[in-house]
């Protein structure tokens, strides 16, 4: 009786709230034909057509049902297979030597004294992130191209000329090594305003119990950082499937492909100039459904052994 009685009472609640704020509920309606129209439609969409085979005049209701037709297709294909393994590789390669930078910058932007000095360090650091993505190849064809600096500065010191840009072996460092200078700077962004929320008075403590620099960093700062470290790891984990589709278009060539050949180039080829839609839609699918089984995998291991989670 008390719980029915309970119910009823938070139900009439519920309807005198709406009654009395439904201008206010109103305006959450344009968001949210937003999100139906563009995320959650398009996704419904995707999950369809990837149990399709995909005919023009037929649409994408009107096809015929394969089941898991396309996914079978795509696991039996060596190319996949080879974009796979690249896309790994490289996201891998993105997480190790890009996710940690940006802490460290940001403690060291924090600890400065000099807020001109913090000011213009931050202001130059940012620059890159607003540059698009064919401004970065540009710069970095300028500094690795057959005539690019790199390369004049070898033949100055009497070596011989490199060709960056057709190596399959320099392909990956270019590539991460760009991202990396692209995002730094924005990406430190997140832990200063981590960082703003640490109570000064903790620092104080630390300075008269006689802690040094590196202690107050190691005791205080990455503790205090520690759940919003664990919240972008998480994602990032999840991103492992995504190695950034539109940089590796313009960084790789034919003597690259073998590297940098990714699953999003691979769904591109398939989906857009080979029009097999239903067979780029399937692999996306399985990029989704992997990346939420990492997270969700990433989350459970960082709540068992760490004590929080993203959720």
């Amino acid at each position: 009786m008390q719980q029915s009685y309970a119910l009823k009472r938070n139900k009439m609640l519920t309807f005198i709230k709406l009654k009395q704020y439904w201008f206010l509920y109103l305006l959450f309606v344009p968001s949210a034909l937003y999100y139906v129209s563009f995320q959650i439609y398009p996704i419904v969409i995707q999950l369809v057509l990837s149990f399709k085979n995909y005919r023009i005049l037929g649409g994408i209701w009107g096809s015929p049902w394969v089941g898991f037709d396309n996914f079978h297709a795509i696991f039996s294909n060596d190319e996949f297979y080879t974009a796979l393994r690249n896309t790994v590789i490289i996201s891998l390669l993105r997480l190790a030597f890009g996710f940690f930078p940006p802490i460290l910058l940001a403690i060291f932007l924090f600890d400065l004294r000099s807020n001109l000095l913090r000011r213009i360090s931050q202001t130059i650091l940012y620059i890159p992130h607003f540059f698009s993505m064919v401004i970065v190849y540009g710069v970095v064809f300028a500094m690795f191209s057959n005539l690019g600096f790199i390369n004049h500065l070898i033949e100055a010191m009497g070596g011989n000329t490199i060709n960056f840009l057709m190596s399959p072996g320099w392909f990956r460092p270019l590539l991460v090594g760009s991202g990396i200078w692209k995002e730094i700077g924005w990406g430190t962004i997140i832990y200063l305003a981590g960082l703003s929320a640490v109570n000064p008075a903790l620092y104080e403590a630390a300075k008269i119990d006689g802690a040094g620099p590196w202690s107050r960093i190691w005791h205080i700062t990455l503790p205090e950082l520690r759940p919003l470290i664990i919240f972008l790891l998480t994602l990032s984990i999840g991103n492992v499937l995504y190695a950034g589709f539109e940089q590796i278009v313009l960084f790789y060539n034919p003597a690259t492909y073998s590297v940098g050949d990714v699953v999003d180039t691979w769904v591109y080829r398939q989906g857009l100039q080979q029009l097999q839609y239903s067979l780029a839609s399937a692999a996306q699918m399985f990029q989704s459904f992997f990346g939420l089984i990492l997270i969700l995998f990433a989350n459970k291991l960082s709540r068992k052994y760490v004590g929080y989670g993203i959720w």
